[in-house]
């Protein structure tokens, strides 16, 4: 199993079963923090270094949110302009410097391989919030806890489940990641449904069927969305050389309600990494799925405060005294837990 306290998490490729299991454990019992049911203090005085070096909204705030849950500080640096990176400092020499005032630090950046670079020079645990389109290691791990919740819930497991996943599959790092992870289960059947041009990767498709899972290779979505889990996500403009190219493939997997009533299983789970694109040229998840039972995007994005939570409790190694020092919640909420 891995061993967490101090370690640099940079990548699913870290993981086996044993610690995956040991995190969802960790992250259970983060619900009543969560919930604001309660409070800890076990993080007094620990400061978080949040460095994203690349837009981001609920992964920054939710890294900010489960350190401060914890009883913790944060620090953030929003942007590359904003940072002495723009003045041409290394990566190393930035990470010399702010490591000596953080004691964990979680970061993203546009690079591929940028986190680790970064991890090399830092003087406390590293946390990879995203590192261009190579890997998005927290994300992949509460989208897999979001599925062990959502399978156990129709009283299955991750073993031998059917996942689809949907959309841009070359550029979207997270559905990379979650794969890698997913490898280490049993008798997965894996339907990557994307244009051909945004396939996905061969090394991924290669890695889960290595691991002796099925694979089935589509390109639309009729006929082909009658599995536990639709994980869907959008075109990663972003990683494109132009908006127009990244417009051709915009819009080409919508999924409504009608569609889902059609081709889906009637307990099928729509999952998506988030932000979905809600414009009229892409609508790719449409807004009347919200009332969807089976819509489970914000009980995902819910989870990523408990698997971040979790990650920082293991990485500062306090995951068993994090109860001794509980304490009440002194203010009112009705904070909705639907």
């Amino acid at each position: 199993m891995l061993k967490f306290q101090g370690a640099n998490i940079l990548s699913v490729n870290q993981f086996d079963r044993e610690s995956i299991e040991y995190l969802f454990n960790i992250a259970s019992k983060m619900e009543p923090y969560a919930h604001r049911q309660k409070r800890t203090r076990v993080l007094d005085g620990a400061i978080l270094g949040n460095l994203f070096f690349e837009p981001s909204t609920r992964t920054r705030v939710s890294f900010g949110t489960a350190f401060n849950l914890l009883g913790g500080h944060v620090r953030e640096t929003v942007g590359i302009s904003n940072s002495a990176l723009a003045k041409g400092e290394s990566l190393y020499d930035t990470a010399r410097v702010l490591s000596s005032y953080s004691d964990v630090i979680a970061m993203r950046h546009p690079e591929a391989g940028s986190v680790a670079e970064f991890a090399e020079g830092s003087r406390v645990p590293v946390i990879n919030g995203g590192d261009g389109a190579n890997e998005h290691p927290t994300q992949a791990l509460l989208d897999l806890f979001t599925i062990s919740k959502e399978q156990s819930a129709h009283g299955k497991s991750i073993d031998g489940m059917h996942i689809a996943m949907v959309g841009d599959l070359k550029y979207g790092r997270t559905v990379h990641s979650l794969s890698k992870l997913l490898r280490l289960y049993k008798d997965i059947k894996f339907t990557f449904i994307s244009p051909n041009a945004l396939a996905m990767p061969d090394s991924v498709i290669s890695a889960v069927e290595d691991a002796g899972h099925k694979v089935e290779i589509k390109d639309q979505l009729e006929g082909n969305l009658d599995a536990d889990i639709v994980y869907q996500t959008r075109v990663q403009e972003e990683r494109f050389e132009s908006e127009e190219e990244a417009n051709k493939y915009r819009g080409r997997f919508r999924l409504n309600q009608a569609i889902y009533t059609q081709h889906c299983k009637s307990n099928t789970v729509i999952m998506h990494p988030l932000p979905r694109d809600s414009r009229s040229a892409a609508n790719e998840l449409d807004n009347d799925m919200n009332q969807n039972p089976n819509l489970a995007i914000f009980r995902q994005a819910d989870n990523g405060v408990l698997m971040r939570m979790a990650l920082f409790a293991c990485t500062l190694g306090v995951e068993n005294v994090v109860e001794q020092y509980d304490d009440k919640v002194v203010w009112f909420s009705n904070k909705s837990q639907g």
